[in-house]
């Protein structure tokens, strides 16, 4: 398909300049031209916010086309249904207002698996857009084995007026489009590149278990022996970091589905958080943001050095490099069946254990709940610890039941022979303000310990609270902290705020027991009330 008709399926054929396909270099030219951006001292394409105030996802703005077929979708605050007859207004507008407009297209795919990888186009009036598609996507070697027409495609008119929205029935000048029926993601109103690179996983999301494939939010590592292991964790855990082990071939750091051969990644490229971001702790991903990179958010000084330090824009400061970039990545984005699975939790309540033993059930349990804290003091109004939830550990991007995604889970886990280890990043001696902060290279010594199979043959002691196995040493961590409430000076205390933890637990599964079996609703922490001094 030549490209002045490459967009006739959709029915925009009437667009000014059509660029498809640009290389990294020509896409970077076309933004400086245009203005979107400018080059930072380190090459990468700082995308300058001139325009809106969206500089991160808009959740609240996230809706999915109600047609024949999305009966199974999980509705609800995650995925709010749209109507079909406004979807239709919309999908005009959008197209209207692409007439005589410059049109950057990207074709390739989501999915390093030939078996269950999904072909995807983005239409974008922006070139970085298309730019963070060619940085994220897998690009396609052989321009032959691209259909006419792609499995999914993204619109992004970033810049539509929408003044009027709520005639279309929309919350804000902002829309993040889902139709099923018509293969299409229709973005507007938000510059944010995040946008993009999400609402393909949540189509994976949807599309990946009617395959038998479990997709996953989470980071991916393999060893020189040719062992997988997965890492989970919502933001601050240290996901991003763990899983960039230098001692380990990384796979992907996002998103993955697990088949019938392992392991493979979504995507072609990382999408890095790099607030306080440094070369000596984390020189993969400081040295890969170079020429071809994306830099939202980030603040610069007057010789356009990024600070990294600074959240005067926001926290939620992101780079975007390729897969390639990274020295030890596996090009092929594919790893065996993970030998074990970390679910990374930074409690800040400081009462988790450093490492724990799950069985499947538990590990069902814990992934339903997706359990992080935030800090005092990181938002207006919080001056304790609290707990934060996430379904799967990304329940925004979950648009089936979580529940059919932690059964999935427990299934790999059993066939398989999966080990799964609950790690806490957090808090020790104390809750935030009183304890400290795990050390990373206990961390790190304890997720070395898993891997090698080191754990396999000491004595493992049950949480009486958390109701998970904890080891009684390991090497190169001192023995007194694998139990939390020794490293307390408080005993009372501890159980007072353990117990409250737990509880807390157990009254947000409430929501997920009607859908789970009974095994799974008893692997949770026991939440009696203690008595205390």
């Amino acid at each position: 398909m030549s490209q002045a008709n490459c967009l006739n399926y959709l029915g925009i054929n009437e667009t000014h300049n059509l660029y498809a396909n640009l290389t990294a270099a020509e896409l970077v030219e076309h933004a400086l031209e245009r203005k979107e951006g400018r080059l930072a001292a380190n090459g990468a394409l700082l995308i300058d916010r001139n325009n809106g105030n969206r500089f991160g996802r808009s959740p609240s703005d996230r809706f999915i086309v109600k047609t024949p077929g999305t009966e199974d979708v999980w509705w609800g605050d995650v995925n709010m249904p749209f109507a079909p007859e406004n979807w239709d207004k919309l999908f005009k507008a959008a197209k209207n207002y692409l007439k005589n407009r410059d049109v950057f297209v990207f074709d390739g795919f989501a999915g390093a698996s030939k078996d269950h990888r999904l072909q995807v186009k983005l239409v974008a009036e922006k070139a970085w857009h298309a730019l963070f598609a060619t940085t994220l996507f897998i690009n396609s070697t052989n321009p032959a084995e691209l259909k006419n027409t792609p499995d999914f495609t993204i619109i992004n008119v970033c810049d539509i007026p929408m003044e009027n929205f709520k005639e279309f029935g929309l919350k804000s000048e902002v829309f993040i489009l889902t139709n099923f029926a018509e293969k299409i993601i229709l973005i507007g109103g938000s510059h944010y590149g995040g946008e993009i690179k999400k609402s393909i996983f949540s189509v994976m999301n949807y599309l990946m278990p009617k395959k038998g494939v479990f997709p996953m939010h989470c980071s991916a590592n393999i060893g020189d022996n040719g062992e997988t292991a997965l890492f989970f964790g919502l933001s601050g855990t240290g996901k991003t970091t763990l899983s960039a082990d230098p001692e380990r071939r990384l796979i992907g750091d996002d998103e993955h589905g697990w088949d019938e051969k392992g392991v493979f990644n979504f995507e072609g490229g990382c999408y890095a958080k790099c607030i306080k971001l440094s070369k000596e702790a984390e020189p993969q991903i400081f040295n890969a943001i170079r020429f071809g990179s994306i830099l939202e958010n980030v603040v610069v000084d007057q010789n356009r050095t990024p600070n990294y330090d600074s959240d005067a824009i926001t926290e939620n400061t992101r780079a975007t490099y390729p897969t390639s970039y990274i020295d030890n990545c596996v090009q092929e984005g594919t790893g065996g069946h993970p030998n074990n699975v970390f679910f990374l939790a930074a409690d800040a309540f400081g009462v988790l254990p450093p490492i724990a033993r799950l069985t499947p059930e538990q590990a069902m349990y814990h992934f339903l709940s997706g359990y992080t804290a935030k800090l005092a003091g990181t938002e207006a109004g919080v001056t304790e610890p609290t707990a934060t939830f996430s379904a799967c550990f990304g329940a925004p991007f979950m648009v089936l039941h979580p529940f059919t995604y932690a059964r999935m889970l427990g299934e790999c886990m059993k066939k398989h022979g999966t080990k799964l280890w609950l790690v806490n990043t957090g808090w020790s001696g104390g809750a935030f303000g009183k304890g400290s902060r795990m050390k990373i290279k206990y961390t790190r010594a304890l997720l070395k310990a898993a891997l090698d199979g080191s754990l396999n043959n000491v004595k493992f002691i049950k949480d009486p609270i958390f109701n998970v196995e904890v080891p009684s040493e390991c090497p190169g961590v001192p023995a007194e902290i694998l139990t939390p409430k020794n490293t307390w000076q408080n005993a009372s205390e501890f159980e007072k705020t353990a117990t409250e933890l737990a509880k807390r637990f157990n009254d947000n599964f409430k929501k997920y027991a009607a859908q789970s079996t009974p095994e799974v609703i008893n692997a949770g922490p026991i939440s009696k009330v203690m008595e205390t001094n």
